[in-house]
């Protein structure tokens, strides 16, 4: 099992801590990470777009001229989509783009991405986190005590209001509750800090 070590709010080192390898230890499956980003990109899609056919466009009761004599091409409708103002052909219409995946494959993309986060350093145990009272001042003290200048994602075992609200106003920022992650904001961070609760919750779930 891979150890690594835990860290207070102020960025001091606390001991360590044992990773489970069934969630912390899997290889790598990057097509199978693609398709579980696709699907939680898709799925947030509305799908309200919208378009009228030829059925729906206003007009077309009667022929626009006779059907020979004229010299003009045959027409039957104004609403042909060959005529301004006319139906769009194949156009958009509502439709949901999201798409299932087994959970076993969802999960999987799951432990394959925080498994990658400890290979690369980018995993941060912290023992415990939780403000008093929302400040966005304190989460920019915890970022500077991590000397973190990228992106970071925070996971507590619940969600905590005061540290949700605390990471709203910083760009990059955001914090979630264990069951609330997903491969799509773990990707989109690069540090990754998790309370050893959290920890022990998601060990739980997908081990």
């Amino acid at each position: 099992m891979a150890k690594v070590t835990v860290y207070d709010m102020t960025g001091a080192a606390k001991g360590e801590f044992e990773l489970n390898d069934a969630v912390f230890g899997v290889e790598m499956n990057a097509g199978l990470v693609h398709q579980a980003v696709v699907r939680q990109l898709a799925s947030q899609r509305l799908g309200t777009h919208k378009v009228k056919n030829r059925a729906e466009v206003r007009g077309g009761g009667r022929k626009p001229w006779r059907q020979k004599g004229t010299g003009r091409a045959r027409a039957g409708s104004r609403r042909s989509p060959l005529w301004r103002s006319g139906g769009v052909i194949f156009g958009p219409t509502p439709r949901s783009y999201s798409f299932t995946m087994p959970r076993k494959q969802r999960r999987l993309a799951l432990k394959c991405v925080l498994s990658d986060k400890v290979r690369s350093g980018d995993l941060i145990v912290l023992e415990e986190l939780d403000f008093e009272a929302p400040k966005t001042k304190q989460m920019v003290k915890l970022l500077s005590d991590f000397k973190i200048e990228s992106k970071a994602l925070f996971i507590t075992e619940e969600p905590k209001e005061n540290v949700q609200r605390s990471s709203n106003n910083l760009q990059g920022v955001k914090a979630l509750g264990a069951l609330g992650l997903n491969v799509y904001d773990m990707l989109n961070h690069e540090k990754l800090f998790l309370t050893k609760n959290a920890v022990t919750k998601i060990e739980e779930v997908f081990a």
